[in-house]
C-alpha cells in the first residue's frame, strides 16, 4: 500500500513516500526535500552466513542526470564513487550498524541513489534519513529511527542544519546522528581560519612606519573549537535528534511492514566452557594478552583456541570451535576490563591516562619535499609532503557544483598489510583508507596559512606498523611533514585516539588505544587540534548514550594528552633541517598589465620559450598585472624572474630586436600560412611577413599552393619598423 508522510522540523521539509516504487525490496522510499529526490532500498538474503559478524553494505550513488549532467570523461556513465560518495556511505553504515539486533547476521544491502538535487541540499543528512526510513519501514529487524543534523557556526553563534552557503561562510562543520534516546556517531571539522584584528597600537610602531598607523592589522588565525564549546554544539544537535527521530517513529509506524522472524545467533558464551577456560588457560591468555599490546594481530589467541581444541577435555565434551572462540574471547575482554577499572593499568603496563613513548625522526627521506617517520608505540606513519604547482591541483567535481573544482590540500592515507604482519597484496584504497585520509585532511587544513601557501601540497601517509591510531599518526607526522618542507603553518597539530570501559556506574576513560582496548572498549573517538582548540573530532559510540558529563570528561582527558604530544613534536620542529636545495620555489611579482601581452608573444612563442628554457611553469594574470613563477630550483625561478622583468621593461623583445640589412638574402623557416601570405620566422627568432603577391609571379589561391610550414626558405628584407618586417622572397618560386 502506498503511503506519504511530511515532515517539518529542524528547518527542513521532508516528503518520504514508501509502496510506490522499488516494490520488490523489503523496504523503499522516495525521500524529497526541496528539488532533493533520494531512492532509498533495503533488501535482507533469506539466510545468515556462518560467520559471526552483521555483513551490512551500503551503498550511496549520485547520477548525473539529477543535476542535468551528462559524465565527463571517455566513458559517458556514471563509474567508479568518488570520494564524497564513499565517505557519504560509511557515515551511512556508521550510523545504522549499531541498529541491528545482537547475532543478526544475515546480508543486508542498503543503497541509496540520488535522483535530482537542489544546490543547496545538505546530501549526507538527507541520504542518511532516506536509508533510516527505508530500513525502519521494512520487515527487516529493526525498530528505531536514525536522524543526522549538521551544526555550523557563524559569528559566534550555532546554526542548526545551514544551508551550504552559511556552512562555507561559517567556522564549524559538525554532524551528529543517533536515535531518540542515544548519539551513535560524531564528524566535526574546523573550517578555514580566520583573520584577527588587532589595533595599529599593538601591531605597528607608528615611529616605525607611519603608513600603518591608520591601519588595521589582520593576522591569520586557526579556527580551533575550545572543548566546552564543542559539548555546547553535541547537546543542540542531540535534542534536534530526539526530537526528528522520535516524530520518524511516531509518523512512519503506520506504514511500517511487520518485522520477519529472523534466527539470532547466540552470542553469549556457554558458562561451564567459560570457567573452564579460565581456570586453565587465564595465564596463557594474560601472556596473549601482553602479545595483544604490541600487535593488531590475535596469533597468541588463535593458538590458545588451538591448544584447548586438542586436549582431552575439549574432545570428550564435543566442544566446537565456534564455542571455544566465544568463551577465550570472553575471558580475553572480561580480563581487559577488569584489569582497567579493578586495577587502573593496561595489557601494556600503562596508565589510563599514559600516552606510549614516542619517536621522531624528520626529513631521512633526502630526495622527498618534506618527510616525517613518526612512532607512537607499536604505530607508525611514514608521511611525506610534496609541493607542487597549480596544474597539480586534483580536480573533482560536485554534483551541486557548477563547474569543476580543484583540491589544493590531499592527504593521502595507505594502510599495507604488512602493518599489521599479514601477508596480503595492496590494491587501491578502500572506505577505511579514504576515511582516515579525510579525517587527517580535516584536523590538518585549518593549520595552513593560505596568506602566504602558493604551493599545492599533497600529504601521503604510509602505515609501516599498526596497533590502534594510525590515523592520528598520520595527522601529527603530517603536520611536521608540512614543516619539514616549509610550506607556512599557523601552529602545530596533534592528534590521539581514546576510548572508554564502563561497568554499571564505573566508567574508565582511556588514553591513546591501542586495538585490544578499541575491540573490548565502549567507545573510540579520535581527536585532533593544536594547543588551543579542536580542528577535528570523530566519534563511533558502541555503548549508546553518552552524557554531557562524561564527553567533557574525555574532551578535557584528550587535550591533555594532545598538549603532551604536541609539546614533543614543538621539540623536534627546532631540529628540522629543510631540505632547501631540492625545494620547488616561487616568486610573485606584478608588471604593467599593457606588458602581459609581450610576456605571452605571438601565439605564445615567448611564454613557451621562458617555459622551455627556465624549465619553469608561469600564471599570468592579464587584469591584476601579477607573474607568479614556480619551478623546482630557485636559481633557475629567479633567472625566469629576471628575464621576464626584461621583456616587461623593454616593451616585449624590442630590446634584443636584430637589424637586419636591406635587400641582403638570408635563410628563414615557414611558420604559418594565412590567406594573405605567410608568417617566416628569420635568424634572432622574429618574424616577418611574406605577402601573398611577392611569393609568386602569377597570381595563385592561397601561399599554400606552392610553400609548406616548416619548409626552408631563402628571402630578403624589403623593410624593418621595429616588429614589422616585410620580406620578399630571394628568387621567384615559378
Amino acid at each position: 500500500m502506498a503511503c506519504t508522510f511530511e515532515f517539518e522540523m529542524n528547518n527542513r521539509k521532508i516528503t518520504i513516500e514508501t509502496g510506490k516504487v522499488a516494490r520488490q525490496a523489503n523496504g523503499a522510499v522516495m525521500l524529497r526535500s526541496g528539488k532533493t529526490v533520494l531512492l532509498a532500498t533495503a533488501v535482507m538474503d533469506d539466510k545468515p552466513i556462518e560467520e559471526h559478524f552483521l555483513p551490512l553494505t551500503v551503498q550511496y550513488i549520485e547520477k548525473s542526470y539529477a543535476a542535468g549532467k551528462i559524465p565527463g570523461g571517455y566513458v559517458k556513465r556514471e563509474t567508479k564513487p568518488g570520494d564524497f560518495e564513499t565517505l557519504t556511505s560509511r557515515l551511512i553504515d556508521r550510523s545504522l550498524r549499531p541498529l541491528f539486533p545482537k547475532g543478526f547476521y544475515y546480508p543486508v544491502q542498503i543503497t541509496v541513489m540520488l535522483l535530482s538535487v537542489d544546490e543547496e541540499a545538505d546530501l549526507q543528512a538527507l541520504a542518511l534519513d532516506a536509508a533510516s526510513a527505508a530500513l525502519f519501514l521494512s520487515d527487516i529487524p529493526v525498530d528505531k529511527a536514525v536522524a543526522g543534523v549538521r551544526i555550523g557556526r557563524k559569528e559566534g553563534q550555532f546554526i542548526l542544519n545551514p544551508t551550504l552557503d552559511e556552512l562555507e561562510e561559517g567556522t564549524l562543520d559538525l554532524f551528529v546522528s543517533g536515535t531518540k534516546e542515544e548519539l551513535l556517531m560524531i564528524e566535526m571539522r574546523a573550517i578555514g581560519t580566520v583573520e584577527v584584528e588587532i589595533e595599529p597600537s599593538v601591531a605597528v610602531d607608528p615611529m616605525i612606519d607611519p603608513m600603518l598607523a591608520d591601519e588595521i592589522i589582520q593576522i591569520p588565525h586557526v579556527n580551533e573549537l575550545k572543548e566546552e564549546e564543542l559539548v555546547e554544539a553535541i547537546e543542540m544537535a542531540q535534542k534536534a535528534i530526539a526530537l526528528a527521530a522520535g516524530e520518524y517513529e511516531k509518523t512512519l509506524a503506520e506504514g511500517a511492514r511487520p518485522k520477519r522472524e529472523v534466527e539470532l545467533k547466540e552470542e553469549k558464551a556457554d558458562a561451564s566452557l567459560v570457567a573452564y577456560v579460565e581456570e586453565f588457560y587465564g595465564e596463557d591468555i594474560d601472556r596473549a594478552l601482553a602479545g595483544l599490546a604490541k600487535s593488531e594481530r590475535g596469533n597468541e589467541i588463535r593458538a590458545i583456541v588451538e591448544q584447548i581444541l586438542n586436549d582431552d577435555i575439549a574432545k570428550e565434551q564435543a566442544w566446537s570451535e565456534e564455542a571455544v572462540k566465544a568463551a577465550v574471547g570472553e575471558v580475553k575482554r572480561r580480563k581487559v576490563r577488569s584489569m582497567i577499572l579493578d586495577e587502573g593499568r593496561r595489557a601494556d603496563g600503562r596508565g589510563l591516562k599514559e600516552v606510549r613513548p614516542i619517536s621522531i625522526e624528520t626529513n631521512l627521506l633526502p630526495s622527498v619535499h618534506g618527510s616525517c617517520l613518526f612512532t607512537r608505540g607499536e604505530t607508525q606513519a611514514l608521511v611525506t609532503c610534496t609541493l607542487g604547482s597549480r596544474q597539480d591541483a586534483q580536480m573533482f567535481e560536485r554534483i551541486t557544483g557548477k563547474s569543476t573544482s580543484y583540491e589544493e590540500f590531499m592527504v593521502h592515507y595507505n594502510f599495507p598489510g604488512f602493518s599489521v604482519g599479514e601477508a596480503s597484496r595492496i590494491g587501491p584504497p578502500g572506505r577505511r583508507e579514504l576515511g582516515h585520509g579525510n579525517l587527517a585532511k580535516r584536523a590538518l587544513e585549518p593549520a595552513l596559512d593560505k596568506t602566504q601557501l602558493d604551493a599545492i601540497v599533497r600529504l601521503v601517509s604510509e602505515i609501516l606498523e599498526s596497533n590502534g591510531s594510525s590515523s592520528m599518526a598520520t595527522v601529527c607526522g603530517g603536520s611536521l611533514a608540512l614543516k619539514a618542507a616549509n610550506v607556512p603553518v599557523l601552529t602545530l597539530i596533534a592528534g590521539v585516539a581514546m576510548g572508554l570501559v564502563t561497568e554499571g556506574d564505573r566508567h574508565a576513560v582511556l588514553t591513546d588505544i591501542m586495538g585490544l582496548e578499541d575491540h573490548d572498549g565502549d567507545m573510540d573517538f579520535k581527536v585532533a587540534g593544536s594547543s588551543e582548540g579542536i580542528t577535528a573530532l570523530q566519534m563511533d559510540i558502541k555503548l549508546g548514550g553518552i552524557s554531557p558529563d562524561l564527553l567533557k570528561e574525555a574532551l578535557e582527558q584528550a587535550k591533555e594528552a594532545r598538549l603532551h604530544i604536541l609539546k614533543i613534536m614543538e621539540e623536534s620542529a627546532k631540529a628540522i633541517e629543510v631540505n632547501e636545495s631540492i625545494l620547488p620555489s616561487t616568486e610573485v611579482f606584478h608588471i604593467d598589465p599593457h606588458k602581459i601581452v609581450d610576456i605571452i608573444g605571438q601565439a605564445g612563442k615567448t611564454i613557451k620559450e621562458i617555459i622551455e628554457k627556465f624549465e619553469v611553469s608561469v600564471d599570468l594574470d592579464r587584469k591584476e598585472g601579477q607573474v607568479k613563477v614556480t619551478g623546482p630550483n630557485k636559481v633557475q625561478v629567479k633567472a625566469a624572474c629576471d628575464h621576464i622583468r626584461k621583456i616587461a621593461e623593454g616593451g616585449g623583445a624590442k630590446r634584443e630586436m636584430p637589424k637586419f640589412e636591406i635587400d641582403k638574402p638570408i635563410k628563414g623557416r615557414v611558420k604559418k600560412l594565412v590567406d594573405f601570405g605567410a608568417f617566416v620566422e628569420l635568424p634572432g627568432g622574429v618574424d616577418g611577413l611574406l605577402h601573398i603577391s611577392k611569393i609568386s609571379r602569377g597570381r595563385i589561391a592561397h601561399p599554400g599552393d606552392l610553400l609548406h610550414e616548416g619548409e626552408e626558405i631563402e628571402v630578403v628584407v624589403k623593410s624593418q619598423q621595429g616588429h614589422k618586417i616585410s620580406l620578399e622572397l630571394a628568387k621567384p618560386l615559378d
